[in-house]
């Protein structure tokens, strides 16, 4: 089977994903990669909770003339694994997992470069230890990377949540680790890469549990390094800068001043005084992190001088720059960004760029924000364009009915478009986006059809509730979407009978009003549903934004929403699968059930959303539904492993009928999925039980079995058929398994000149392409969906599109020759 990573015919062209929501999981590193989702590193069991650099950005200066960085990512299960980036090839390579794992989910990784080649880290976890390691890299592309465990300290019932290491001054070759938690104290221990760590002093003074530890680099004066500095950060909204400095050979020496300073830390020959050197006021809220400015200019010497400018980010929802003022030296809050709007719920981290000219926060909802200094005199801190997406499991996409653009729904609780910006001048031609967020929820979103009808956009979702809700395409959306693909006059004559500029959202999360464009005689707009009171339920008012270029999270999370115009009462549970017929004038919905009433299919009618029809066949939940080619029929897939085809007729006129044609026990497990040859009566169903089957409709009144594909690994959770010959009835079908990995077969269907299936064999199937598992998902891939395929022009070329429970959306360029 080919593989289609090594460019047999697949590319991937997109990925959407937001950040995982946890502290220390976002390390920027030296290696100035860009703002874009570039890859997936699958190795991970579980989800990955924090991430560290060798070198990262404080670190750059030693990583100039590196052909290979390093990535240590630590999970919920305890596993470390350690990662090459080969940046001339640009190919990343799984190392090694760390031999000796924690028993419980790691939380924090720090590390610090010794040498260009040497590396030591520190890792904790909630299993009350840490381990402390040393990493030699290969002098040889491709050589083994050597691990050795310098020690491993517990550090009892209160786990530590922040560590950070540093050299100490005075070239001995010790090491100093810090470490914080849930006892609101700074430990240090002491040791050395041929000596135990031991526990040397207390930093006493925060009143909450402290969340982010940085040691600087050494400060330089007379042309010594004689003193480090230490920031952390805690939940008692505070900072506190410590000052480490050696003071002297012999631990006699050491007088009562000293101690009434502060503790006194010993390593070996050599003592340091350790003092508190400022406490720093400003945020509302916890800071869970603080980062020193790595160093951008050198000494004399060719060291490197450490910038005393210090980065902090809160669930305040800011992050802060603190410099200490020339004259008084006392340090203040000399830059503030950030205060983002009311959806937004804090930062959990902020990280500098290696050249100290970028930050990068992540935050709750799983977003990232990057502000770059654009000023030249004076600083100007302007927000730039960075990579989003989904911070929970995709549950379903949908393409636009021209393939405009991808919906995409998910258990985060919103719905988000993706586009190709053409006219991007910050990236390639066909650079892709989220360019809208339709809807921001209060329940999980399980299903969503965009109608494929004439007229305005439209789309029906369904959530963790009995409802279904109708969207239509605000006037700010269209002239955005104008921008986007450069083709204004598709949209023109839609624009001009849609009055509705964009969305509120009401206070309960659930509704989304409409926003009225102004009146000509008006000064101020009509609105629906924005005369709240002043109560404490109130939520400030949306602006909706017509956008020129990519949105930035602020935009995105606020000014883009799409108004509600209907909803959808009738089910008994909660939505499960929707679909729309290729007419765009019948919409096929179905809810979660354990019982036949329960699991009948409803019938709704495109612009009356009458109840037209309720199928009944099923027993359980039905998982996917689809229309055939012509409309004529509905597939419908059920937990109950049985297929029904019911015939549909008179859908757009006055009255729709419909009779059930076939049901048959199609698998031995639950079916999750299915999909119509789009050019004819075959279909494919794939099931837990590891298998696709073809099936062919036959004198449209019964069903018979055309062959079954080979026995997959792994349970199939997602199809989509395509066709590429109308003529010999050629075909692609994309299957897509629980482990996150995604298949493309080619399909032939025997037909007599009749029409009807003929010939021995019924059909053929054969593989076309297995995705590179680098490229795919790395969990369950729940639904897969080729862009346009019936308006396509180039014949070779076609776009897939998957989502998958790894929180990701995925677009892919399949090549055919």
């Amino acid at each position: 089977m080919s593989n289609g990573g090594g460019g047999v015919g697949v590319k991937r062209v997109f990925i959407g994903a937001g950040c995982n929501r946890i502290v220390n999981n976002v390390s920027w590193g030296a290696s100035d990669l860009t703002a874009q989702i570039l890859t997936t590193l699958p190795g991970h069991k579980a989800s990955v909770n924090c991430t560290q650099w060798l070198p990262n950005a404080k670190f750059a200066f030693k990583a100039k003339h590196l052909e290979r960085h390093y990535l240590l990512s630590g999970d919920a299960d305890g596993t470390i694994i350690l990662w090459e980036l080969s940046l001339l090839e640009g190919k990343w390579r799984n190392v090694s997992q760390v031999p000796e794992s924690h028993k419980k989910g790691v939380t924090c990784i720090a590390g610090i470069m010794v040498s260009e080649s040497e590396s030591v880290f520190a890792s904790t976890s909630s299993d009350g230890t840490v381990h402390i390691w040393e990493v030699t890299f290969p002098a040889n592309i491709g050589g083994d990377c050597k691990l050795l465990c310098l020690d491993s300290l517990s550090v009892g019932s209160k786990p530590m949540v922040a560590l950070s290491l540093a050299e100490l001054p005075g070239n001995n070759g010790r090491i100093v680790l810090a470490m914080g938690g849930l006892d609101n104290k700074i430990h240090l221990y002491c040791g050395g890469r041929s000596e135990k760590f031991v526990h040397a002093c207390e930093l006493k003074g925060h009143t909450d549990w402290i969340r982010c530890l940085d040691f600087s680099l050494p400060l330089y004066s007379n042309g010594k390094t004689e003193t480090i500095l230490l920031v952390s950060s805690s939940q008692d909204k505070g900072i506190r800068i410590w000052k480490i400095v050696l003071i002297g050979e012999k631990k006699e020496e050491i007088s009562l001043a000293s101690y009434i300073k502060g503790p006194v830390l010993v390593a070996g020959t050599l003592s340091y005084q350790v003092s508190l050197e400022s406490l720093l006021i400003g945020h509302e809220d916890w800071v869970y992190s603080v980062e020193w400015q790595p160093p951008s200019a050198s000494q004399d010497g060719g060291a490197y001088c450490q910038p005393q400018s210090i980065l902090s980010a809160s669930m305040d929802k800011t992050m802060m720059i603190w410099q200490p003022e020339r004259t008084s030296g006392i340090w203040m809050n000399v830059v503030t960004v950030g205060e983002l709007s009311h959806c937004a719920l804090g930062f959990y981290g902020g990280h500098w760029s290696s050249n100290g000219d970028s930050i990068l926060a992540h935050g709750y909802g799983g977003s990232f924000h990057l502000w770059r200094n654009v000023g030249v005199d004076l600083d100007n801190w302007q927000p730039q364009k960075v990579p989003s997406g989904h911070f929970a499991a995709v549950s379903d996409i949908s393409w636009a009915r021209n393939g405009e653009y991808l919906l995409s729904v998910s258990h985060d609780q919103t719905t988000r478009i993706y586009a190709p910006w053409k006219n991007d001048a910050s990236s390639d031609s066909d650079g892709w986006h989220e360019i809208a967020r339709p809807q921001v929820h209060g329940h999980d979103i399980n299903c969503v059809t965009i109608i494929r009808g004439k007229g305005n956009h439209r789309f029906v979702c369904g959530a963790d509730e009995k409802v279904a809700r109708v969207f239509e395409a605000p006037l700010s959306f269209l002239k955005t979407l104008g921008h986007a693909i450069s083709q204004h006059s598709i949209f023109e004559d839609i624009q001009t009978g849609v009055q509705v500029l964009g969305a509120n959202m009401s206070a309960l999360g659930l509704s989304q009003k409409p926003i009225y464009a102004q009146n000509e005689n008006d000064n101020t707009s009509s609105r629906v549903g924005s005369e709240n009171i002043d109560t404490l339920e109130t939520i400030p008012d949306a602006v909706p934004v017509v956008l020129t270029e990519p949105p930035i999270e602020d935009q995105l999370a606020w000014h883009t929403l799409w108004p509600e115009s209907h909803k959808l009462y009738g089910h008994g549970n909660e939505l499960f699968s929707l679909c729309c017929n290729h007419e765009g004038n019948l919409v096929a919905s179905s809810c979660k059930a354990q019982s036949a009433t329960v699991a009948e299919i409803w019938l709704w009618e495109v612009g009356s959303w009458k109840a037209v029809g309720r199928l009944q066949s099923h027993s359980l939940t039905v998982t996917q539904m689809e229309f055939s080619h012509d409309d004529k029929f509905l597939l419908t897939i059920s937990r109950d492993r049985q297929f029904s085809v019911f015939a549909i007729k008179g859908a757009g006129t006055e009255e729709i009928s419909h009779q059930l044609v076939a049901r048959q026990e199609a698998h031995k497990r639950i079916i999750w999925a299915c999909s119509w040859n789009p050019y004819g009566y075959e279909f494919a169903t794939g099931s837990r039980d590891k298998t696709v089957k073809i099936w062919g409709l036959e004198n449209q009144s019964s069903v018979k079995l055309l062959i079954t594909l080979p026995p997959f690994k792994s349970s199939v959770t997602a199809l989509s058929w395509v066709g590429l010959d109308k003529n010999r009835n050629n075909g692609l079908l994309a299957v897509g398994l629980e482990n996150g990995l995604i298949e493309l077969w080619s399909l032939s269907i025997n037909r007599t000149n009749d029409g009807a299936i003929g010939g021995a064999p019924a059909a053929t199937v054969a593989p076309f392409a297995q995705l590179d598992p680098v490229m795919c998902h790395v969990s369950t891939v729940n639904r897969l969906a080729w862009r346009n395929p019936e308006k396509r022009d180039d014949e070779c070329s076609l776009q897939l599109a998957s989502c998958g429970a790894d929180h990701c959306v995925r677009l892919f360029d399949v090549k055919v020759t």
